[in-house]
């Protein structure tokens, strides 16, 4: 394998970007609300009982261990948040409390390092008997990622030294040798953390322990039914749910070839054996990564970006099976893809793991959290009919509007931290080449092998055609700059200092090498059409239907532009459709309007009749699907009927 590309330091990049901007303007304000969350003062929302959890195992309050047994996780999420933050803005407020709640966390670290509230305050004598259901490994491998993430952000090693001795003693508890545990996680996670340890550290058992899970899982016998935990009444499962595919069991992973079970543990666990794959030189384990992601993007992805279309297991289906109004989506599960794709795109060096990572980020990953930052959607359907979904049962898990939070809270913490690291997904560099992957308009320094070079972009994108990227830099030794054309764009022209530049589309990248000495402009101008999009015939749920898009946007319609009864609209195939850039709605959005049709209601009411509705012309607003719920509950819908003559 090739050197792998690596993301640019956080703090090195200043982002001030009209589309982007307004979601990470709203972190500081969001890491406080989720604060109060976290500490069970927001009034009217599910109690999180996260810090209470952390207090009573440090003997700094009486009271029993409350919520789920996983809650730790979402402390540790939100200071991987901070920390993110904290690289690239100074709040000596916030850092005080997240050094506080990490001395808590200290206090309540047992003795062999041990750290896992649930266990220390509810279950003590129980401890590493059920890895399949109860998360220690999953909470471990986030308190892991944050305790880099801090470090790296605020040189305080704290944090860093007591994961360290938790990760420690996992490493002496478990793994292949006799007298060890030979089980690896339920919920995987921990894969990708242990990497991220063994690169701030040094220390190769972190990564032997990461590369000991992945070859371990799917095993015969399979670990999870030998556990011991399995004759307590505690882990009863429904086993047609939670079967051996559910937990990525059902065969070892280099004999995997789809993505199947639970969306967010396949997509986590499929990023860390990317990491392991690259870090141990792991073409088997790589190749399968490949056919995995392609399975998901070619097969079992939804238009937005999302995964995992059955609420029962919040899991992979089978190939095709893309349900609109019951989809489950979770928000999660598209934050886990895109760090997937990322993943991909840093080693193979092609384009398409960068459209995947880009259609999640500006979809689901943004219709998770409202546009103040303060409510959010754990699932993301592509139809929302209100009355239906809260009266229906079945479609329970969906939700009509955004949440203040959750008592299963990992959606919240979690959008958040990958707001706060937005610039890491910008850019991939080695020391002969620097990747633009995402055109967010910002300012950036970096090393690019020894020379030192400052890159500042411009651009209206997702919603302008125009990109202007200034290079600037002292050396006169030539590098690769690689620009990625964009999924549902098409090139119209580039030049370089206004001379046009014909380079070759490599992987979908086009790539310069130059000697950049003194500044040097260069320009893009893409066709960024409103196009139209229509599903493989095998998606059932989409024959007939018709979806737009403008580069990685994908639009919907709402019942505040077009009233009820959305799936009575038609989209004629020869329907012009007009963008108009509105600056009242949403802060300023691109919005595309078109003359369709709509079925009238006549008033009959008898429920069938023998002869077919009549229809009228209607007009129709498309508004960015992550925007929806903005303006309050109504109906949405995403794929509309055609209209064809």
């Amino acid at each position: 394998m090739q050197k792998r590309l690596q993301s640019l330091p956080l703090k090195n990049i200043a982002i001030h970007d009209n589309y982007w901007s307004r979601y990470i303007n709203t972190v500081p304000a969001g890491l406080s609300y989720q604060w109060d969350a976290l500490n069970d003062r927001l009034p009217d929302a599910e109690k999180s009982y996260c810090m209470h959890n952390f207090k009573v195992a440090a003997g700094l309050e009486e009271g029993e261990f409350g919520g789920r047994c996983f809650q730790d996780s979402d402390v540790a999420k939100w200071l991987e948040g901070v920390a993110y933050y904290l690289e690239t803005n100074c709040d000596p407020e916030l850092e005080k409390i997240a050094d506080e709640a990490i001395e808590i966390i200290g206090k309540a670290q047992q003795d062999d390092g041990y750290l896992d509230t649930y266990f220390i305050v509810a279950e003590p004598d129980k401890r590493w008997t059920n890895l399949r259901d109860w998360h220690e490994l999953y909470c471990a491998g986030h308190f892991i990622e944050a305790a880099v993430a801090y470090y790296n952000s605020t040189g305080k090693d704290r944090l860093l030294k007591i994961i360290c001795r938790y990760a420690d003693l996992i490493c002496n508890t478990i793994g292949k040798e006799e007298g060890k545990i030979h089980g690896y996680p339920g919920h995987p996670e921990i894969e990708l953390a242990l990497v991220k340890l063994y690169r701030v550290t040094g220390e190769k058992r972190y990564l032997d322990l990461a590369q000991y899970f992945i070859d371990e899982r799917g095993q015969r016998p399979v670990y999870f039914d030998m556990e011991k935990s399995r004759s307590d009444p505690q882990a009863a499962v429904d086993p047609q749910i939670f079967n051996h595919t559910y937990y990525q069991v059902h065969a070892p992973i280099r004999e995997q070839d789809t993505a199947e079970g639970h969306a967010v543990r396949n997509a986590y666990l499929y990023t860390g054996v990317a990491d392991v794959a690259f870090e141990t030189g792991d073409e088997t384990l790589l190749k399968t990564c490949e056919t995995i992601f392609d399975n998901i993007a070619e097969k079992r992805m939804y238009i937005t970006g999302s995964i995992g279309s059955a609420a029962n297991g919040e899991r992979f289906s089978t190939d095709y099976d893309l349900p609109n109004h019951s989809s489950y989506s979770e928000s999660c599960a598209s934050i886990a893809l895109a760090m997937f794709a990322k993943r991909m795109l840093e080693i193979k060096r092609d384009a398409k793991y960068a459209d995947v990572m880009e259609n999640a980020l500006y979809n689901t990953v943004l219709a998770g959290i409202s546009l103040e930052g303060n409510r959010f959607f754990y699932v993301n359907p592509l139809e929302v009919i209100p009355d239906v979904d809260e009266k229906n049962l079945d479609l329970r898990h969906v939700k009509t509007e955004r949440q203040k939070w959750f008592g299963c809270a990992c959606c919240p913490p979690n959008i958040i931290r990958t707001l706060a690291s937005l610039g890491q997904y910008i850019y991939s560099a080695d020391d002969e080449n620097l990747f633009v992957n995402l055109y967010v308009s910002n300012e950036t320094h970096c090393k690019i092998g020894d020379r030192d070079v400052t890159v500042s972009v411009r651009t209206k994108y997702p919603y302008g055609s125009g990109i202007e990227i200034k290079v600037k830099t002292d050396s006169d030794d030539p590098f690769t700059l690689a620009l990625r054309l964009p999924k549902h764009t098409f090139l119209n022209r580039m030049t370089v200092d206004d001379a046009p530049a014909h380079e070759v589309l490599e992987k979908g990248y086009l790539k310069l090498k130059r000697n950049w000495k003194g500044e040097t402009v260069v320009r893009i101008l893409l066709d960024l059409p409103v196009l139209r999009v229509y599903a493989n015939p095998k998606v059932r749920a989409d024959i007939g239907k018709v979806a737009l898009v403008k580069g990685p946007v994908v639009y919907c319609l709402e019942e505040a532009d077009n009233g009820t009864n959305l799936g009575g609209f038609e989209l004629p195939d020869d329907a012009v459709l007009h963008e108009e850039y509105d600056n009242t709605l949403f802060g300023g959005t691109m919005t595309i309007t078109a003359e369709g049709v709509k079925v009238v209601d006549d008033g009959n009411a008898s429920l069938y009749r023998t002869t077919p509705p009549k229809k009228t012309k209607a007009a129709m607003k498309f508004v960015p699907y992550c925007y929806w719920n903005n303006r309050g509950k109504g109906e949405m819908l995403v794929w509309v009927r055609r209209e064809t003559k």
